[in-house]
């Protein structure tokens, strides 16, 4: 009788062990955190899974880009005000604010009754701690700062989209390296919103410093005013794709490794072929 009872105990203490590292390893599950994901997590991958697209970036011009996940949530980033490139006609579940400046929160062009995240607080003076669930993402901000040699207001908010399969980082206006902690609270960075127009954000070859850091599968540039120089500048030396339009398709198992450049051209932006 105690045989057969510890017999019954050990095997089910099995197969609680058994359940517990397949939740470890499961592939497709939506709680997965893509932003602090591990490596080994990603061979395990069925071809279903691999085929599918995981999230749209559309680019509107400056910071401004639509993110669209599998599951349909819109997340605007950096709105920017009307004048620079067409207006676009979009709606969203939620927009980030990284800078308080009319070419990053015109949140008023939104449609949708949108979620306001704000990355700075007190007109820009400090910044605020942002970390909350929108439907399926997880968004949260990584304090900055931006060229005090160019605006009286250093600081900046990134944000950071985890899609429970792909990590994107819009880094906003930042103009220096990351530092450890920094690094840190972004995580595994697949895709990277860029900006290296110099000036009160990085130049193309501090730019591509921080891509070293944060080791993106993409880097998407921004914040380059329409200039083919800088995107020159800032692709050199890396594999650069210059996409036939403002809006690139992703799945998490077709990211190339090492990082490629990929240049999305909006309505209004010069074509560089």
């Amino acid at each position: 009788m105690r045989i057969s009872r510890r017999f019954s105990e050990t095997k089910q203490n099995l197969v609680t062990a058994l359940f517990f590292l397949a939740s470890l390893i499961a592939p497709a599950s939506s709680a997965r955190a893509a932003c602090r994901d591990l490596d080994v997590a990603r061979n395990f991958t069925s071809p279903a899974y691999a085929a599918d697209v995981d999230a749209t970036i559309q680019y509107f011009g400056h910071n401004f880009f639509l993110i669209t996940t599998a599951k349909g949530t819109r997340i605007v980033a950096d709105p920017l005000g009307p004048g620079w490139y067409p207006n676009p006609n979009v709606a969203a579940d939620v927009v980030t604010v990284g800078k308080e400046m009319f070419n990053h929160n015109a949140v008023h062009i939104v449609r949708g009754n949108p979620l306001i995240l704000r990355g700075l607080k007190n007109y820009g003076a400090d910044w605020n701690n942002v970390s909350t669930t929108v439907k399926d993402t997880l968004i949260y901000n990584v304090p900055i700062h931006q060229n005090a040699d160019f605006i009286q207001g250093i600081h900046g908010s990134a944000f950071v989209f985890d899609l429970g399969t792909l990590c994107i980082a819009h880094l906003g206006d930042l103009s220096q390296k990351l530092n450890e902690q920094q690094i840190k609270n972004f995580g595994k960075v697949d895709i990277a919103l860029t900006p290296i127009g110099g000036g009160r954000t990085m130049a193309p070859d501090l730019a591509k410093e921080v891509l070293t850091q944060l080791k993106p599968k993409i880097a998407i540039p921004m914040h380059h005013r329409d200039s083919p120089y800088l995107i020159k500048q800032f692709s050199t030396g890396l594999k650069t794709q210059i996409v036939q339009g403002d809006t690139l398709a992703l799945s998490k198992d077709a990211l190339p490794v090492p990082t490629e450049i990929r240049v999305l051209q909006p309505r209004g932006m010069m074509n560089y072929r």
